[in-house]
């Protein structure tokens, strides 16, 4: 039986050397750790137009996508996830991002990463596509 790939969308979006991260819900998978703002792509959706989704849904504001910044390969038991990366940045004179379908969300330099729990795929795949050293 091949295994099911489900392909997952994350944004990159910086601003002032600080990045946008977003916790996990307490009912989530994974609950309460910490990763790019992003999600599932549906059946038939192109990744720019997942990602905005995704990003209205969880944070209630509006981003311009930008490029890829690249694509990697998970796979766990059963299953595969292929996560790509894309730049974004907020529409600029947008309304203000609230907590929508996320617990929080914080602006963190590259630096402070470690203070925060991703999961470990995640982890690898911003270490490896930032260019972050540890």
């Amino acid at each position: 039986m091949p295994k099911q790939v489900v392909r997952v969308v994350a944004g990159v979006v910086e601003r002032d050397g600080r990045y946008l991260i977003t916790q996990r819900r307490e009912t989530a998978v994974l609950p309460l750790q910490w990763e790019f703002p992003g999600g599932k792509v549906e059946q038939g959706e192109k990744d720019e137009d997942a990602l905005q989704r995704e990003l209205r849904e969880r944070l209630d504001a509006d981003f311009v996508i930008g490029r890829k910044i690249g694509e990697k390969h998970h796979t766990y038991d059963g299953y595969e996830v292929v996560l790509a990366l894309y730049a974004a940045s907020l529409v600029p004179g947008g309304k203000m991002m609230r907590a929508k379908r996320v617990r929080d969300f914080r602006w963190v330099a590259s630096s402070e990463f470690g203070q925060y729990q991703f999961p470990d795929a995640d982890q690898r795949t911003m270490d490896q596509l930032l260019g972050i050293k540890r």
